[in-house]
């Protein structure tokens, strides 16, 4: 068979991409060679529809033992009781949840989509705000840091059958007790998303979720380096509250119904190549080297972010407890769409963002999100991110100047080019 260069130089010139430019997408990061490796593997070939030793195809029994060594792994990392490592990516790992937890409108209550949220917890453009009747907390206006009074006050009064904590565009840690003990006095359950921090929770850096909320769900990618896709998690197994049966009619447990609720509840044969890739990166998680790493995101996103303060630049919550910070550029005279554009020009990546509060439409938005973990991989420290900052900084107040923004480029670059990006694929 012709091997497609059409498609395989494209694959190149996006490697050449990533190797020249400084990445801050929050939500970005770089595998390992390994990981990629195990994606782009055999298990693509199998079906393997169904659980480990009850699949509905002939033919599963390696298959069988790569996704329970991806299971054991991944339950190691957080302590967990149970984890499905199926879902293709984190939204459906929360779809499941709700299919498995909540019957068609039942009350949700999640952080709003404008403070930081997440399309999946309740956006009216989004399963589901679709599908359930969504409500929403925000953040407190003087200190962009989650108002739990108003979590506490909407709860007791709408009575929402779940509470979802986690966020997109949230730099501080969760207090998942008082959660917790808000939704004791309604009876209702509580879904941690942590796709975001979960490398930096699995380390034991920032709260854990897994003492106080009924359910964890997650992506892989993110902080947790993986490949892209998504897991659901228990601590302890428990009994659904609201009555929610499975397809015969019968009473089960949460983790029986959860795992119906991704096959066949929402997705079909599930992606054994990328659940291979997911144990490898599982493994990566265990080591005493992923604890440095973990360790040093945390040290990189706090001196960045004081990089940024120190030039004047409006952080929500003025700083971070974890990988990401969102600034607001208003005072700077700047749309997020205007910095996204013009940092691309010096091949600078990151993301506009809506800010608490904006005035400004989703596709124009006030502000940027700008994250570290993916220039931590590449071995940048501290004192790396006062330089990164300063081009940034330059950047933006000269978003006119060509010249300026094509100096900065060049800048990038060489800066960058100290930090190899997989030398081994030449």
């Amino acid at each position: 068979m012709q091997r497609d260069t059409q498609v395989f130089d494209l694959i190149h010139k996006e490697l050449e991409r990533q190797r020249n430019g400084i990445e801050l997408i929050a939500s970005e990061n770089f595998t390992s060679l390994q990981v990629m490796q195990a994606m782009g593997s055999v298990p693509t070939n199998k079906y393997a529809e169904g659980y480990p030793g009850k699949r509905f195809y002939g033919g599963c029994e390696v298959i069988d033992e790569i996704e329970t060594l991806a299971i054991e792994r991944l339950k190691k990392i957080f302590n967990a009781g149970w984890a499905n490592v199926q879902p293709h990516s984190g939204a459906q790992a929360n779809t499941a949840v709700f299919l498995a937890c909540l019957k068609p409108g039942d009350k949700i209550l999640g952080l709003d989509l404008s403070m930081g949220g997440h399309l999946t917890h309740g956006s009216p453009a989004n399963f589901s705000g679709k599908n359930y009747q969504a409500l929403f907390y925000g953040v407190k206006k003087d200190t962009g840091t989650i108002d739990y009074d108003q979590l506490e006050a909407t709860a007791k009064a709408e009575k929402p059958k779940m509470i979802i904590c986690g966020a997109s565009a949230y730099s501080r840690d969760w207090d998942y007790q008082r959660v917790r003990a808000i939704a004791d006095q309604i009876g209702a359950l509580v879904l941690a998303d942590i796709a975001h921090p979960a490398g930096l929770i699995a380390k034991g850096l920032l709260n854990d979720p897994f003492e106080h909320c009924h359910i964890v769900s997650s992506t892989t990618h993110k902080t947790l380096r993986g490949p892209r896709g998504g897991i659901i998690m228990m601590r302890h197994d428990f009994d659904n509250p609201f009555g929610v049966k499975d397809p015969k009619g019968n009473t089960r447990p949460m983790s029986a119904l959860l795992d119906l609720a991704v096959f066949p509840g929402m997705q079909g044969g599930p992606l054994e190549h990328v659940i291979a890739a997911k144990g490898v990166s599982f493994g990566e998680i265990l080591t005493d080297e992923y604890t440095i790493y973990a360790r040093q995101i945390i040290k990189n996103a706090q001196a960045m972010s004081a990089a940024f303060v120190k030039r004047g630049y409006n952080l929500i919550s003025n700083g971070t407890d974890n990988h990401l910070m969102l600034i607001d550029l208003r005072n700077k005279n700047l749309t997020g769409k205007k910095a996204q554009e013009t940092l691309d020009k010096a091949h600078i990546t990151l993301n506009k963002n809506a800010v608490p509060f904006d005035d400004k439409s989703p596709f124009i938005t006030s502000g940027i999100r700008v994250g570290v973990p993916a220039v931590t991989t590449r071995g940048l420290l501290e004192t790396d991110m006062e330089p990164i900052v300063e081009m940034i900084d330059t950047v933006l107040s000269n978003a006119g100047n060509e010249e300026k923004i094509n100096e900065v480029k060049n800048q990038v670059h060489s800066f960058i080019s100290r930090f190899p990006l997989y030398p081994e694929l030449g």
